[in-house]
């Protein structure tokens, strides 16, 4: 029997995540007119993370590893959790998570749920990127300045990223809401094979393992 796709809420293992390579990718069209000019359309509306975790590979126990998890997820099909060693927390890399990292919306006295967003850049051409896959444990919430207490206040489902304040709870008109938090980028294998040579493997060579970020 076919399977169906799913979404499997472990983390693919964070040491060999460290020494992958990737980031964001955008997709834009670009026409060049007779005149020489330019026009440029954006295709995508928001951007996608690409990584090969090849280059995290450096032992056959690591190898061994990422052919069980691989397997375990079989191949594509389904998706998992995966710490980006630049971009996994609401702050800068090398500062320290704070409650007031990241705005996340503004109440209106009716409204119960807000999203974990991480916002780059300032002003009008900040880009807002939905955070869907917090860490267990490492989100804090501030309304007004008032540090709210999760279970109390507020929960917050691991699974979207959606911080929902419990009845009486919600957030006054104007109120500012702001989060810090850890994040996991959620994310599927983009190939169904793993080819390894053990000799040249041995030498040196990096088999490659491309990851691909995917959406709710």
């Amino acid at each position: 029997m076919p399977q169906i796709a799913a979404f499997h809420d472990v983390r693919f293992p964070t040491a060999i995540a460290l020494g992958s390579t990737g980031g964001p990718e955008r997709r834009t069209e670009i026409v060049t007119l007779g005149s020489g000019r330019e026009q440029r359309n954006q295709r995508w509306s928001r951007s996608r993370r690409r990584y090969n975790a090849g280059y995290g590979v450096k032992t056959l126990d690591d190898l061994s590893e990422i052919i069980a998890f691989f397997e375990a997820r079989r191949g594509r099909l389904h998706g998992f959790r995966f710490r980006d060693p630049l971009d996994n927390k609401s702050c800068a890399p090398g500062s320290s998570i704070q409650p007031v990292d990241q705005l996340i919306g503004t109440g209106d006295g009716t409204n119960a749920a807000f999203q974990l967003v991480k916002h780059y850049g300032s002003g009008d051409d900040a880009y807002s990127r939905e955070i869907a896959k917090p860490v267990e444990d490492s989100v804090s919430v501030v309304v007004e300045g008032m540090i709210k207490v999760e279970g109390l206040d507020y929960v917050i489902d691991h699974a979207t990223g959606i911080v929902t304040f419990l009845p009486g709870r919600e957030p006054q008109p104007g109120d500012q809401v702001y989060a810090g938090f850890e994040f996991d980028v959620p994310v599927r294998f983009d190939a169904d094979e793993i080819a390894v040579n053990l000799k040249t493997f041995l030498a040196g060579d990096i088999a490659s393992i491309p990851i691909v970020e995917i959406f709710p």
